[in-house]
């Protein structure tokens, strides 16, 4: 099926079994492929949901950095409410929703810390003023005005100029979120959607279709 320039025209005719790879991880790189190819704004954002220790539920939106068979990894300062909530509650669900093209994928499993190592090696990727404004906000605090976290940047600019190394912020990193379940959903008329889930059963994925 060719990628059409324009992600309105995206063909619905369905996801069948056969379509599918064995690992879902090959079939995740072949629809972020299409997605890239289609032109879609933020194609790596996803959704990710985590509960706190408390039970509460929260979603926000992140960008996926990095993907194997490992799984799915993002970076965040670590003391945010993700964060808290992923040391209370280790397991997470990521949602890409790319309806543009009528698909989206869901993804559940179990989220771990990265090393210190891996996280500098990918801090060290940013441009220089999003590493500053790494040590600038500490997410999700309560703050006093916008012009407080503006004054904080511009004194964390003079301390770490253009050209200086930042060092990574001991309270931030990444995350891995390796998948228990892998889900590709495709849009069809009338509400009567395919849905194709991999699950991960004695070392080996199972695929099942599950009712829209």
């Amino acid at each position: 099926m060719g990628v059409p320039t324009n992600a309105a025209d995206w063909p619905t005719e369905g996801l069948d079994e056969s379509m599918l790879a064995a690992d879902p991880h090959d079939q995740f790189d072949r629809w972020m492929a299409d997605v890239v190819a289609a032109g879609l704004p933020e194609p790596t954002a996803m959704v990710l949901a985590t509960v706190s220790a408390a039970g509460q539920p929260r979603a926000r939106t992140v960008l996926l950095k990095g993907h194997d068979r490992a799984g799915f990894t993002f970076f965040t300062n670590r003391t945010s409410r993700k964060g808290t909530d992923l040391d209370e509650v280790p397991r997470a669900s990521l949602l890409f929703g790319w309806h543009a093209i009528h698909r989206q994928v869901i993804i559940e499993g179990t989220a771990t810390r990265l090393s210190a190592a891996e996280s500098e090696a990918y801090f060290r990727t940013r441009p220089h003023a999003s590493q500053v404004a790494a040590w600038a906000s500490r997410q999700s605090t309560v703050i006093g005005s916008r012009r407080e976290l503006d004054e904080r940047y511009e004194q964390l600019a003079r301390r770490w100029p253009d050209g200086e190394q930042v060092p990574l912020p001991e309270f931030w990193g990444g995350y891995l979120v390796t998948p228990q379940t892998i889900e590709f959903w495709h849009g069809r008329a009338s509400r009567m959607h395919d849905r194709l889930r991999y699950t991960r059963m004695a070392g080996t994925w199972v695929i099942e279709r599950l009712a829209p």
